[in-house]
């Protein structure tokens, strides 16, 4: 039987291996993305500055190697809850395309509220690093699962998480062949007992969710295509954790959607492009829609 061998050109392979090295960890920076009800303890997020990018960028390349474009619009004449007050606003939404001469064009995209401080800035970064990401670079901060740690009363992390050894620059790397834009692999998870009643409620949540944001969370969180791979107890509680979440979410998605009646709540998803709510396409779509409705709640409470 004929095979066919992978064909790879090592020039382009050096290349990819340098844009997909981890940064320096004085370049990682941890936010906050939501916190327990008593706000003791945070979900953190690992990112690196924009200039982190650049300068990777032009030491691969020289800064006469690449360039980038940036498409920006607006939409105007938007409504959102900021504090305890609904005030009218809008969105920068910015495309970046960044070309690298020897390795093509990718582009990405990026949002922000209008009336937030920099956000054509942060619109302008966002856009950025994602079309980066399309080449390798930065791309293995999104292999960090969710990390909790304690919070002091200005919401901000007390002690910090430690970098794992795939993500320190020329760290350990999988063995074997691999395309090198995928980037460093976590390490594989302890494996450990598991709780059959939590895998059966983590499966409960698929018919709440949906199929796009049940399969999120379980990657996100555990790295797991299936509720009975979940490798441990304590990733399956994690799981069960983000996925009540999400699913209060949907409730008070349907809730919202009660106050304000069904036209409003057909034209919210029509405009942004949800077919039904089990088919909400990720968490983000479903933020956005939760926001959208509270925003028409308040214009029929007022």
């Amino acid at each position: 039987m004929a095979t066919t061998e992978l064909k790879t050109n090592p020039e382009l392979d050096a290349l990819f291996v340098q844009l997909v090295e981890p940064f320096d960890p004085s370049e990682i920076k941890w936010r906050v993305t939501h916190t327990t009800q008593d706000r003791r303890r945070g979900a953190v997020i690992a990112f690196a500055d924009p200039r982190a990018y650049t300068d990777r960028l032009n030491q691969i390349f020289t800064p006469t190697g690449w360039t980038r474009t940036y498409d920006v619009s607006t939409v105007t004449a938007v409504s959102r809850m900021k504090g305890d007050k609904l005030i009218q606003t809008g969105k920068v939404l910015v495309t970046c395309s960044l070309t690298i001469h020897q390795l093509g064009c990718h582009t990405g995209s990026g949002e922000e509220w209008a009336d937030e401080q920099n956000a054509m800035t942060s619109a302008e970064a966002q856009a950025f690093k994602r079309a980066c990401t399309c080449f390798g670079l930065g791309r293995y901060l999104y292999n960090f699962a969710e990390m909790w740690v304690p919070l002091n009363d200005y919401r901000q992390p007390v002690n910090l998480p430690p970098l794992p050894q795939w993500a320190l620059p020329k760290g350990s790397r999988p063995e074997g062949r691999i395309n090198p834009v995928c980037g460093p692999r976590p390490p594989v998870v302890q494996r450990g007992p598991i709780d059959q009643k939590t895998t059966a409620r983590i499966e409960g949540f698929r018919r709440i969710l949906g199929d796009p944001i049940y399969g999120e969370i379980l990657w996100r969180v555990a790295r797991a295509r299936r509720a009975n791979a979940v490798p441990n107890a304590q990733l399956q509680a994690d799981v069960s954790e983000a996925m009540e979440r999400a699913a209060r979410g949907i409730r008070k998605a349907h809730s919202l959607a009660e106050e304000i009646g069904d036209t409003q709540f057909v034209s919210v998803l029509e405009r942004l492009r949800i077919r039904s709510m089990t088919t909400i396409r990720n968490l983000e779509a479903l933020k956005l829609l939760v926001l959208e409705l509270e925003n028409l709640a308040a214009q029929h409470a007022a």
